[in-house]
């Protein structure tokens, strides 16, 4: 990565929170332009304290999307592949963005995002594990809910619709946050995790239907469930929580 060698994190100390409003500012812009999008819900995103950030995945704008449609940043599991990429790697890199390696179990990159959780900071996850290929969210893996019980923080769902979108077809997507879910009711096992992915799963798509439903409407300014229209959000910094209340394919 040419721009890391060079020493161009220098200039913000290294801190992607610092980075992470100079990269909004640019990148948000292009991502809308590329893809004509709005963003519901944004409110019901906690202002503070650590959380994993459960989406569906169907398209390669999803990861910008999430990040300009989310009032906070978001710290990616991204598949090591996709940071292995010139420019856009070192751009995820930059926002703190981290590997994981998909079809194995990748322990370093869940201890890093358990870590990030418990300092308070949002881990993104693509739950289904893969972007999905007949444009219904698939199953979801337990990995994202095992998280956020670990660490004692929620599940923030995300349901996208952008199915479709590519650099050659530049539809509009659209994207609807839930409610935080609070998950501690669910066992520290196997059979924990798996239940609790379920019913993430099921909130998933119900807020996949939603967004669905703003594309074909127009972006109507409220949806059926009453959540709001929103356009691109200043950029601002957050320090997370340091309070004990983290892959794009």
């Amino acid at each position: 990565m040419l721009l890391t060698r060079l020493g161009v994190p220098k200039l913000w100390g290294e801190d992607h929170e610092a980075v992470w409003p100079f990269l909004r500012r640019f990148v948000s812009p292009i991502v809308v332009a590329l893809a004509p999008s709005y963003g519901y819900g944004l409110e019901r995103v906690p202002a503070d304290g650590g959380g994993v950030v459960a989406a569906n995945h169907l398209s390669a704008i999803d990861p910008p999307l999430v990040g300009a449609f989310c009032p906070r940043p978001v710290i990616f599991m991204t598949k090591a592949e996709l940071l292995a990429i010139p420019v856009a790697g070192e751009l995820l890199t930059w926002a703190g963005a981290f590997p994981v390696r998909r079809g194995e179990g990748d322990r370093e990159s869940v201890r890093q995002a358990r870590a990030l959780a418990r300092q308070g900071h949002l881990v993104g996850v693509f739950v289904e594990g893969t972007r999905q290929r007949f444009g219904h969210p698939g199953r979801m893996h337990p990995g994202g809910v095992m998280i956020a019980i670990q660490e004692g923080v929620p599940i923030v769902p995300c349901g996208l619709y952008s199915f479709g979108w590519g650099l050659r077809q530049r539809r509009p997507c659209a994207l609807v946050w839930g409610e935080p879910m609070d998950l501690s009711e669910y066992p520290r096992s196997g059979r924990g995790y798996r239940e609790a992915a379920q019913i993430v799963g099921g909130e998933i798509t119900r807020l996949w239907r939603l967004a669905g439903d703003a594309v074909g409407g127009g972006f109507p300014p409220v949806l059926a469930d009453g959540s709001k229209r929103s356009g691109l959000v200043p950029p601002t910094r957050t320090r997370p929580s340091r309070a004990v209340a983290v892959s794009a394919g």
